[in-house]
């Protein structure tokens, strides 16, 4: 089995990178589709969030990939040239993950130690949607499938069996407190603008509402989730061809759209600029990549910003649940090492039975050429056969003994790819 991860993260690699290698939702099916196609033998799940983006490999045997094919792979979906000077800084950021060390990153992925909001609960969401994108591609085969569904496993005992999540921090929980409350004295008399429907926009409706916030308008490209949002927490809707018009009125705006392009340019914002007649606005943009163009902040009277500016509060949190991260790592070494255990396991079983399989019909075939012979001359009797057929078991054995000994004691820390490969070769199997 060949296992690989490719990918970035907030904490080394930064949003503008980030956004560039970053896949809508409507992306990914068709990025692994394509990895397929090209590399048929590979299982595969890409996990893309405002954070990270990871792409997850596998093959069931020994095939394997190397980091520059991926590499090569992943900046030309994103239509980054590799050999142009910023496809090498970029490259310089990625990780590159392989056999055990993805296992234990992924169960610490989703089980939120690796978030900028330490015990946030959204990257459980988006680790499944990840997941279920690949299982809809057809590229999570029975290797990822047992690894996402151990992730999934682990990441609710970590949970369940620590306070990590007690108190649940979320970015947009985050955003509101430490940013849009330090702004505003009090949100009662202030009016929002949320631009997008999903996941994100909930979250952040959610605490302002919690936090006074009476008035709140939602504009998404689709009108119909739009409109289902809004009905869900009393909030007004306007279309997105009237976004610009709505900025003109609110006090604040939330960008947590997918959008590939900004959605809102300083050339847009210059065009309503005046109709505001100085009253400061606040942009807070979610998404990666991002909704709001850098160069807004260079506008009078508009306070723009964007996930890393959140990294400082959110590491200040982050050192308030810290006593609890010992737990959690103890719950993923646990569930890493049961999952690295049985699938080498089953790996080696695989081998282990093919060979015995092998070795048995070999022996059927000489016990019965030996039988027929020996009854050619006399009859044979069934005491006989017993001992002969005794003998041949116990012969197998001893040669098969050492074969599998060295298998079971080299899989108990790493799947033994040369080892089964030098052992299929030797004795024919396929």
């Amino acid at each position: 089995m060949t296992l690989r991860m490719l990918g970035c993260h907030h904490r080394n690699t930064p949003l503008e990178v980030r956004e560039r290698l970053a896949f809508s939702p409507s992306e990914v099916g068709a990025t692994l589709a394509a990895f397929t196609n090209t590399f048929p033998q590979f299982e595969t799940v890409l996990l893309s969030t405002c954070n990270r983006v990871e792409f997850y490999l596998c093959a069931d045997d020994s095939t394997d990939i190397d980091r520059n094919t991926v590499t090569t792979f992943l900046l030309n979906s994103r239509g980054i040239d590799i050999t142009a000077d910023d496809a090498r800084a970029i490259t310089a950021q990625l990780h590159w993950y392989q056999e055990m060390d993805v296992v234990s990153h992924l169960f610490r992925v989703t089980s939120s130690l690796e978030s900028m909001v330490l015990g946030e609960s959204q990257i459980l969401s988006q680790v499944k949607n990840a997941y279920q994108i690949a299982l809809d591609a057809g590229t999570a085969g029975a290797v990822l499938n047992r690894l996402f569904q151990a992730a999934l496993k682990t990441a609710k005992r970590v949970t369940a069996e620590t306070e990590i999540g007690k108190y649940r921090l979320s970015i947009p929980s985050v955003a509101v407190g430490d940013f849009v409350l330090r702004l505003f004295e009090r949100l009662s008399n202030r009016t929002a603008l949320i631009m997008g429907a999903g996941e994100m926009a909930e979250e952040t409706i959610r605490y302002l509402k919690a936090n006074g916030m009476e008035r709140i308008i939602v504009c998404n490209r689709h009108r119909e989730r739009a409109d289902e949002l809004a009905a869900a927490w009393d909030a007004d809707v306007v279309d997105w061809e009237e976004r610009l018009r709505a900025i003109v009125e609110v006090d604040m705006a939330v960008g947590t759209t997918g959008a590939p392009e900004p959605i809102l340019t300083t050339l847009d914002y210059k065009t309503i600029e005046p109709l505001r007649q100085g009253r400061p606005l606040f942009l807070l943009d979610l998404a990666v990549p991002r909704n709001f163009e850098p160069t807004l902040a260079d506008c009078q009277e508009l306070y723009l910003y964007s996930l890393d500016d959140l990294r400082e509060v959110c590491e200040s949190n982050r050192q308030r649940r810290d006593r609890e991260v010992p737990k959690a790592e103890r719950i993923i070494k646990q569930e890493s090492d049961t999952f690295i255990r049985d699938l080498n396991h089953q790996q080696t079983g695989q081998v282990i039975r093919a060979l015995r399989d092998s070795w048995e019909k070999m022996k059927e075939s000489e016990i019965e050429r030996l039988l027929n012979k020996l009854s050619s001359t006399k009859t044979v009797e069934k005491e006989t056969e017993n001992e002969i057929r005794y003998a041949f078991d116990r012969l197998i054995n001893k040669l098969i003994h050492n074969p599998l000994e060295s298998l079971r004691e080299e899989s108990k820390e790493k799947v033994p790819h040369g080892l089964m490969d030098a052992i299929r070769r030797l004795f024919g199997l396929r």
